[in-house]
């Protein structure tokens, strides 16, 4: 084995046993970047023969930081924060529970559908993951065990619903998955389209399915009146300023008018306004809209810096190559390896958040993804459609990864808002089914890679 592989190898250790140290990931990725930076000068593996040590390579991780800071289009992710936090705290998802109760009223299981389609208009306008799980739980968990739902039913649409802002546009997961692959924005948003709201409807079928089979799991509430045309409109009135919101987000985006970048300004604002509709805005919760988002977006550009010098070093140590090698070494085929990688991210899912894995395994991935000669239809004008099929795959395995037991994040941010009699091994059966329904969700996606490259093309076609 030569000095590099080992140098690589050894990084990758390195990283894996300081996590378990509780030191900051940022600092952890920075740190050991840098000093496997050293000992690459120390074992000469950046020596050249004519000018000696090559202090070009140590400048290229000065300069890549730079052009994190230098990037527009991250400039669109404190903006969608902004516009996630300030949703929050707008009172829209207060009104859309109370209108869309009604309507579902009638329906066994019509709560946790209204749940589980809450989680999806949250998830086209926030994008948080925490946020929208503890936003659901503080506003449903209660409503449904008094009404007599099961706990694991209960708390399963809870996690899974909050979970589909990693995935639903405008995801912040996507920003970034777009700027570390030189991919269009605008493609990863509409690719992700399907796919989302595919998997919230899985969740419906499934809810229902089980309001059918087992009623006592999903009861009747004793004082459920009729559906009338005024419920309706009541439910259009809570519902059309936030999907006037998302359309103005998204719509822009997909049909060209505004740059991702843009149309995030446009949100922010929108989310603004529509906390001052709502008699919400005041100087208290904008000074808590700002501290969150400067938090977050501290959180992430931190962990940015840190994974960009960490994968950059491995890069100039060969990394790259030896995972590639090894990847289309294995007697697996095609599928098969891309069923090892996205097993292997599954695992990851366990230990890293996602912002980790985007940043510093999925550079390193999309080189083998390019070897092996995967031939994906992007009907003439998708850029990469292998690449944006395989981000859709990444995307979706780290959502599961969310609600898998015992370290999913989801779970955590569930277990911290519920009742103390809520007991994790509730949480951990409720998840189970859903998992279970994500899993055959991205067997569909490996299967038709049409229904991520589809609305792209017929995008860019009109």
């Amino acid at each position: 084995m030569e000095a590099n592989e080992i140098l690589v190898i050894g990084m990758f250790l390195s990283f894996i046993v300081l996590l378990f140290t509780g030191i900051p990931v940022a600092w952890i990725l920075g740190g050991v970047g840098v000093i496997f930076a050293g000992l690459g000068y120390l074992s000469d593996i950046y020596f050249d023969t004519i000018t000696g040590i090559d202090y070009l390579t140590l400048g290229l991780v000065v300069n890549r930081l730079y052009k994190i800071m230098d990037n527009w289009i991250l400039v669109a992710l404190p903006m969608f924060i902004f516009m996630g936090i300030m949703l929050d705290k707008s009172g829209v998802a207060e009104k859309l529970m109370e209108s869309m109760q009604e309507l579902f009223g009638k329906v066994r299981g019509g709560l946790a559908i209204t749940v589980t389609t809450i989680g999806i208009i949250l998830a086209a306008s926030t994008g948080i993951v925490g946020a929208s799980v503890v936003l659901l739980a503080v506003m449903s968990l209660p409503a449904m065990l008094a009404q007599g739902y099961s706990r694991p039913l209960a708390l399963g649409t809870i996690a899974s619903a909050g979970t589909l802002g990693i995935l639903i546009p405008p995801s912040i997961m996507l920003v970034i998955m777009a700027d570390q692959l030189a991919l269009s924005v605008g493609d990863l948003f509409m690719g992700a389209v399907i796919p989302g709201l595919m998997l919230g409807a899985f969740y419906i079928i499934y809810i229902a399915g089980v309001g059918i089979v087992s009623p006592k799991s999903a009861p009747l509430p004793k004082d459920a009146k009729p559906v009338t045309i005024w419920t309706v409109l009541k439910v259009f009135k809570s519902t059309l300023p936030t999907l006037a919101l998302i359309v103005m987000v998204l719509g822009s985006i997909f049909v060209g008018i505004a740059t991702p970048t843009e149309a995030s300004g446009v949100g922010a604002l929108g989310a603004t306004l529509l906390a001052w509709y709502n008699k919400r805005l005041n100087f208290d919760v904008l000074k808590d809209v700002i501290k969150g988002s400067f938090n977050t977006t501290a959180y992430i550009f931190a962990i940015f810096i840190g994974a960009t010098c960490f994968s950059l070093v491995m890069r100039e140590l060969g990394g790259d190559e030896l995972i590639e090698s090894f990847l289309t070494g294995l007697p697996f085929g095609t599928y098969g390896i891309i069923a090892f990688i996205l097993g292997v991210i599954f695992i990851l899912g366990f230990f890293l958040d996602w912002i980790e894995i985007t940043l510093i395994v999925l550079p390193l991935l999309a080189p083998v993804v390019k070897a092996l000669g995967i031939d994906i239809d992007g009907y003439g004008v998708v850029d990469n459609p292998e690449l944006v099929w395989f981000v859709m795959l990444v995307a979706m395995t780290l959502q599961t990864s969310f609600l898998t037991p015992p370290v999913g994040f989801s779970l955590f941010y569930l277990k911290g808002v519920c009742p103390p009699t809520i007991k994790l091994v509730e949480i951990y059966k409720g998840v189970i089914p859903f998992i279970i329904i994500q899993l055959i969700a991205l067997l569909l996606l490996v299967v038709w890679p049409d229904l991520v490259v589809w609305l792209p093309a017929q995008t860019y076609a009109k």
